[in-house]
């Protein structure tokens, strides 16, 4: 059987991302995170961080460092969300917004890392999250 436990990111500092990334989600540090190593539990999975000796930050949608990940937050309010992200730290990059409100737009958290805010047509939340449409 196979299990995703972690998603590690590269970091020069495991705070600051953690930290950017705990108060994005609202969900906690974990209390053994180190300088070297910290993490966020989402259930079975851990989103954690890995310091890394020199670093250097994705330039995306450039090609010459580009992305190895991104991450992608379905919103139910984009302005809102834009409003806190920027508030914590986040830069807004490109906005791929329709004129119908839907869509999505990219940022970078504090440390480089992309990351998109979306707003989904037909996506309903619910207690337990998003409820994509088509989907049971």
């Amino acid at each position: 059987m196979l299990r995703l436990t972690d998603f590690v990111i590269d970091c020069p500092d495991t705070m600051a991302p953690a930290g950017f990334y705990s108060e994005v989600t609202g969900r906690p540090v974990k209390e053994d995170s180190t300088a070297d190593w910290a993490g966020i539990r989402f259930g079975e999975i851990e989103l954690a961080f890995i310091r890394v000796d020199g670093f250097r930050a994705p330039q995306w949608p450039g090609t010459e460092h580009p992305k190895q990940f991104h991450l992608d937050f379905e919103v139910d309010d984009i302005e809102a969300e834009q409003e806190r992200v920027l508030g914590l730290g986040a830069t807004l990059r490109q906005d791929f917004i329709g004129s119908e409100g839907y869509g999505w737009r990219i940022y970078t958290d504090p440390v480089g890392h992309p990351f998109c805010l979306c707003r989904n047509k037909g996506v309903v939340w619910t207690d337990e999250g998003p409820v994509w449409p088509g989907r049971h």
